[in-house]
């Protein structure tokens, strides 16, 4: 029933269902993914075929560093950045010209804004170093280079097929339950924030107090 007045006559296509039909119960216009199983496979081998074709670089690509994510929604997790800094480099004992040669990213835009971050991609560079084997460019003695590995400790050599190269260790946040101590009990976050922003108010003038001094 419709309401008063002169309307159009409903005709709802109530037997239309996700979308046209052709026939009872025979839909013609349905998106199917009958090819799911066969793209899964594919790309399987795909990859497969790109590891064989970069042996014996890692199947990750380059060394990456471990960073923090930006915002303070996801700055607690950790995940692989773009490239390593000069200034990592540089402590490393690398050469930035040379990094990239030997499968290690560089990102010259990142800047390092604290010791931690810096001392922990150190660390995995160092770690890298340690395990970098160099195959020489050609075959015969004058193929081979400062800094190639020896031919002898060139055979078996495994290709990394890690994700990240090397694992990135992340930290537990989960605590286990245990007994409150009297040092939890005595122990005031609001306190030990009070304190920290009121030494850092008046810290100017601690040092200027002292200079004079």
């Amino acid at each position: 029933m419709t309401g008063a007045g002169n309307h159009v006559i409903p005709n709802v296509h109530f037997r239309k269902v996700n979308g046209m039909q052709h026939g009872r119960m025979n839909r013609v216009m349905m998106r199917t993914w009958f090819n799911q199983p066969a793209r899964k496979d594919r790309r399987a081998k795909v990859r497969k075929a790109k590891i064989a074709k970069i042996f014996p670089r890692p199947a990750a690509g380059l060394l990456r560093p471990v960073v923090h994510p930006p915002t303070q929604r996801y700055n607690m997790k950790l995940r692989l950045g773009k490239g390593f800094t000069i200034e990592e480099l540089k402590e490393a004992k690398i050469p930035k010209k040379m990094a990239r040669t030997i499968g290690i990213a560089v990102d010259h835009r990142r800047r390092n804004k604290c010791v931690e971050s810096l001392q922990t991609s150190v660390e995995r560079l160092k770690t890298y170093m340690s395990k970098l084997v160099i195959f020489p460019k050609r075959s015969g003695k004058k193929g081979v280079k400062k800094g190639d590995t020896p031919r002898s400790e060139l055979k078996n050599v495994a290709q990394n097929t890690l994700r990240e190269i090397i694992p990135i260790e992340r930290p537990k946040l989960l605590e286990k339950c245990r007994a409150i101590t009297a040092e939890d009990k005595e122990f005031s976050a609001y306190k030990k924030l009070k304190k920290a922003r009121t030494d850092k108010k008046f810290l100017g003038a601690k040092l200027k107090k002292q200079a004079e001094a």
